[in-house]
């Protein structure tokens, strides 16, 4: 039992400080840890432009961004932002048209449809049976009638055989 007991500390033990190294390991040199806009996740890590990237401007830029925010002007907060981040909230929720596509695309897989279909009915599929047409159905409620078919609540309850005419 003892040794049990220090065998799941030690795997403890083990597992916390494999964790612990692991959740240190840098993102940055990754390529697919790149910057994307998503309202579910506002703020990502990464930046939208880079350090590497900056021009002089952007870094003199930067560099007054580390001094008293009141110093800086509108556009310049504006262009600190956008180093950042690419769109802003409204930016993102606007909408971007994509709507019309999927509609179009939509109607155009119904219309494809509605041809295909129209073109099996037309030249592919089989006629209609003979028990499908008009005349064999009045035929056979003739032959129903005469041979008093379902008398008590089918069509035969509904004829009136002394008449020779449906009951009213």
């Amino acid at each position: 039992m003892a040794l049990l007991r220090l065998t799941s500390q030690h795997i403890r033990f083990t597992a916390r400080r494999f964790a612990g190294t692991v959740a240190q390991v840098s993102r940055e040199g990754d390529p697919n840890y790149v910057y994307n806009d998503r309202l579910d996740y506002p703020a990502p890590k990464v930046k939208y432009v880079k350090d590497t990237d900056l021009s002089s401007e952007m870094k003199a830029l930067k560099e007054k961004e580390t001094g008293d925010w009141k110093n800086l002007t509108a556009e310049e907060k504006i262009q600190l932002y956008r180093l950042s981040f690419n769109k802003t909230y409204a930016e993102m929720r606007a909408p971007t048209g994509e709507t019309k596509y999927v509609i179009g695309g939509i109607l155009i897989g119904l219309a494809v449809s509605a041809l295909v279909f129209a073109f099996q009915k037309k030249f592919i599929a089989p006629e209609l049976p003979r028990s499908m047409t008009p005349e064999w159905q009045e035929e056979n409620l003739k032959y129903s009638i005469a041979i008093r078919n379902n008398p008590v609540t089918g069509i035969a309850s509904r004829w009136d055989y002394e008449k020779n005419d449906w009951k009213k």
